[in-house]
């Protein structure tokens, strides 16, 4: 049978545990339709490149498939119609990754820096260096700015 990888994201104000079941119902579909899941992976919420459908980030799950073209097509179009996901993507490969894949692999070497941002301490800028920006003087009252147009 040709193997695939599904990648779904659901809703970002979804318990993990109503994540789960979403992907139990995925492998319960492939399983009713002669298929098999070899793997599933649940890469956590995450945050998406621009909204959809008025969601921000949402929770990333991969399954690893194994099954014919017409129990993919079940998935697909039983995922379509769930409210639950945003998006969805299956893509035929010709075998499957062995151990974890590419993102967890990537969250685990982020857990081992300290956290989702690295060294920078959370913040997009980071702790930056901006340099000796000398004596800047005395600042006039706030209430003589005012009177000299300066706010």
């Amino acid at each position: 049978m040709p193997l695939y990888e599904h990648v779904f994201l659901a809703r970002q104000d979804l318990a993990q545990a109503q994540v789960d079941a979403l992907a139990e119902n995925a492998t319960k579909i492939l399983t009713d339709n002669g298929g098999s899941v070899v793997k599933t992976e649940t890469w956590g919420l995450r945050g998406l490149a621009y909204r959809m459908a008025k969601n921000r980030k949402a929770h990333y799950v991969m399954l690893d498939i194994d099954a014919p073209a017409a129990a993919l097509a079940e998935l697909e179009r039983q995922t379509g119609i769930n409210e639950d996901v945003i998006r969805y993507m299956t893509i035929r490969v010709d075998a499957h990754e062995t151990g974890p894949s590419a993102m967890m692999r990537r969250s685990d070497r982020d857990r081992e820096r300290g956290g989702d941002r690295g060294d920078r301490g959370g913040r997009p800028g980071g702790d930056r260096d901006r340099g000796d920006r000398g004596d800047r003087g005395d600042r006039a009252p706030r209430f003589a700015r005012e009177e000299m147009g300066e706010l």
